[in-house]
């Protein structure tokens, strides 16, 4: 895993898809996705299982979610991928269904070479002011009061953010505006937003490289990347006012009150969920495929593959700390596939 991590953002995956009764054209067969870094090291491991069993093969571009939703909008790729769901009004505009396929946790990284993975404690406002600029010392007041005891460092702060449209950034800044209405007012929610403070780099891949070269930085990435790159990370106050650490435990406290029966186009963000154990920093992300599809095999594909991931991949997802999503979700997305999927005669796929 840690090798796939090191790979350019982009990477392409090779899977082999079960279409035995169409063994012949499934080897001929290459379906296209792209988008997302957040999901991209539970989509790399499906791919790898996938790819053991049959012989369809997957095209997946790993460049961040502003780029998956402008190719899958200008019908370069057979599905999208994005960790910002897009709205009802949008999806309808431009004739798209989405649906989520794993959760997991966006994680502020540090790095003090002196302080223990989770030793350090945040509030959702210290960090904001910290990503705003206004705290520019780890050993300042503010941090100092939340973590009596720990030897801060009187050193810089730097901030290291995404430079490309992200939804993890999305999320980031989603929970960073429920949590600070300074944030909210200057900066806001956005996949790419103007940021106050720091250094940009590209995908999460790009942060976790800066964080890991830069003493005294803080970034944010998806779980599975701090986890593989071995990087230190801070415990966060949520919203009940315990501090909790990311894990697979605090993930699905937070997925727990999710109502996706009720969320049209499954649009549902998981950002400062009630609960004592719930991580503040939730997410799920989504694939974007048209409603009328040219291309009804490759789409046939694509939801044959997601269906294989929804039975087999629940294990492989865990492992790496992603939630998969629950039976009676995935009974949904699958109810949703039959309705608004078609091809362009109008017949369900």
């Amino acid at each position: 895993m840690k090798s796939l991590l090191n790979k350019s953002l982009i990477t392409t995956l090779f899977i082999t898809a079960g279409l035995s009764s169409a063994s012949v054209f499934a080897a001929d067969m290459t379906i296209t996705g792209a988008g997302a870094t957040f999901p991209y090291p539970v989509y790399a491991k499906w791919a790898e299982a996938y790819k053991a069993k049959t012989g369809v093969k997957m095209n997946y571009q790993s460049i961040g979610s502003g780029g998956g939703i402008k190719q899958i909008i200008a019908k370069t790729v057979d599905f999208g991928a994005s960790d910002k769901p897009l709205t009802p009004e949008d999806l309808e505009k431009n004739g798209l269904m989405q649906f989520p396929t794993v959760m997991g946790g966006v994680v502020p990284v540090i790095n003090l070479p002196d302080i223990q993975p989770g030793q350090v404690k945040l509030s959702g406002a210290v960090l904001a002011d910290i990503f705003l600029g206004k705290i520019k010392k780890w050993n300042e007041a503010p941090i100092a009061a939340l973590n009596k005891g720990v030897n801060l460092p009187d050193s810089a702060i730097t901030v290291v953010h995404r430079s490309d449209g992200s939804g993890t950034t999305f999320i980031f800044t989603n929970y960073l505006s429920k949590v600070s209405p300074e944030w909210k007012t200057k900066v806001g929610e956005e996949a790419s937003v103007s940021w106050p403070a720091g250094v940009g780099g590209k995908g999460n891949e790009g942060v976790a490289s800066y964080v890991k070269q830069i003493k005294g930085s803080i970034g944010y990435v998806e779980y599975a990347y701090a986890l593989q790159s071995k990087m230190s990370f801070t415990q966060l106050q949520n919203k009940e006012g315990e501090f909790v650490k990311p894990e697979e435990e605090s993930f699905k406290a937070a997925a727990a009150g999710a109502d996706w029966e009720h969320a049209p186009g499954f649009y549902e963000i998981l950002t400062n969920e009630p609960g004592k154990k719930s991580w503040p920093i939730t997410g799920a992300t989504f694939i974007l495929m048209h409603k009328t599809q040219d291309k009804p095999e490759a789409a046939k594909a694509v939801l044959k593959f997601f269906d294989w991931a929804y039975t087999d991949g629940d294990k492989m997802a865990l492992e790496l700390d992603y939630i998969p999503m629950p039976d009676k979700v995935v009974k949904l997305i699958q109810d949703a596939w039959k309705k608004q999927i078609k091809d362009a005669g109008g017949k369900a796929l």
